[in-house]
């Protein structure tokens, strides 16, 4: 009797110790939209199991990709190492940018510009030296440099996602939902960054429309992707492009056709969407142990979209065996590279070998 008496004093303890630690978030309520069911064009398939791995073991971590006009892939790994590999299939830590690169594209020039989350925006010569093009805006520094794409006009169009937590801390982030994310637009003729818009719920990938007439951005925590009108009668205006989305948006491409491409780490997670509307009880998560928060599942998903926002196909791995947490999607010379922000792997698959694409 004694010992259960002290073990219940010592559960009493340890509870009232959890209770009174504050919580990293000050989490705000948000009601989540009721998912739609994965029918018709979303219905579940395994066509990305069809992928050839590129680097596979070779690579932790590959984000985001981008290839040069030689046929080399590039790719940041979360231990801060650009990699390169070649079309002979060797793998080659390039050079390291001290931080944690994710979004990267090619300018006009060759330069590589890389969105990393803890340096902000950078441009790397081929020659491997890099300069940080910018690290805040607005007096506010970047938190979590996220994505970027390049228009024609070679104005830099990047996101941070958050201005309050950092790379590693995404979930909290997540759990506050408060729009902490950013996106912006770097000139390199003036060196100047402005923030075109503010206030979004982890501001993520990016993607100019070919015409430049507009870029569409993930805003993940929201299952949405926004349309910000570059010219035109709305321009400086936004809009929402796709919503109600079947998981979490992260990067976004558009192709040769005019086809934008979205890679979904997980699907939605049913208990983030019942918890979202209690900022209590999503406080006291917060404060568990990252292993006892609610984990995403294991699974591959990319969904293409016109430029209407409606879509046009969609590829699985409905047990993440193959490619899971997909965190980019890249069309270039026919094929589509897709990355992860924990795999060992990169996935490529021809255009022509998905399954009712078609023409369109």
């Amino acid at each position: 009797m004694k010992w259960f008496i002290a073990g219940l004093l010592v559960l009493f303890i340890l509870l009232g110790g959890f209770l009174l630690v504050p919580s990293p978030i000050d989490a705000k309520a948000w009601q989540p939209p009721a998912p739609e069911t994965l029918i018709g064009l979303l219905a579940p398939n395994e066509h990305l199991r069809q992928a050839e791995l590129l680097a596979k073991g070779q690579v932790y971590g590959p984000e985001d990709t981008t290839v040069n006009s030689e046929g080399v892939v590039f790719a940041g790994t979360q231990d801060g190492y650009i990699v390169r590999v070649f079309p002979d299939g060797r793998v080659e830590n390039w050079l390291s940018t001290g931080g944690r690169p994710l979004g990267m594209v090619f300018d006009q020039e060759g330069n590589l510009i890389v969105a990393d989350a803890w340096k902000g925006l950078l441009s790397i010569t081929p020659d491997g030296d890099i300069t940080v093009l910018a690290s805040g805006a607005e007096g506010t520094p970047f938190r979590f440099t996220d994505d970027v794409d390049i228009a024609a006009d070679g104005r830099i169009y990047f996101t941070d996602a958050s201005s309050r937590f950092y790379q590693p801390d995404y979930q909290l982030d997540l759990l506050e939902m408060r729009p902490h994310g950013r996106f912006l637009r770097y000139s390199p003729k003036t060196g100047e960054t402005e923030v075109l818009l503010g206030d979004m719920h982890f501001a993520n990938g990016v993607a100019v429309a070919p015409d430049g007439d507009f870029v569409l951005i993930n805003e993940t925590w929201k299952y949405r992707i926004m349309r910000y009108w570059v010219r035109g009668a709305k321009a400086g205006q936004a809009e929402v492009f796709a919503d109600n989305l079947p998981g979490f948006p992260d990067n976004i491409a558009v192709d040769e056709k005019g086809r934008f491409w979205v890679a979904f780490p997980t699907l939605r997670n049913a208990k983030i969407d019942k918890i979202h509307p209690n900022p209590w009880l999503k406080e006291l998560v917060a404060k568990l142990p990252k292993s006892l928060q609610p984990a995403p599942q294991e699974y591959g998903l990319v969904v293409a979209f016109d430029s209407d926002g409606e879509v046009i196909t969609s590829l699985h791995d409905t047990q993440g065996t193959h490619l899971q947490e997909i965190t980019s999607v890249n069309p270039h010379g026919g094929y589509l590279y897709f990355g992860s922000l924990h795999n060992d792997r990169i996935g490529r698959m021809p255009l022509q070998a998905i399954p009712g694409l078609g023409e369109q």
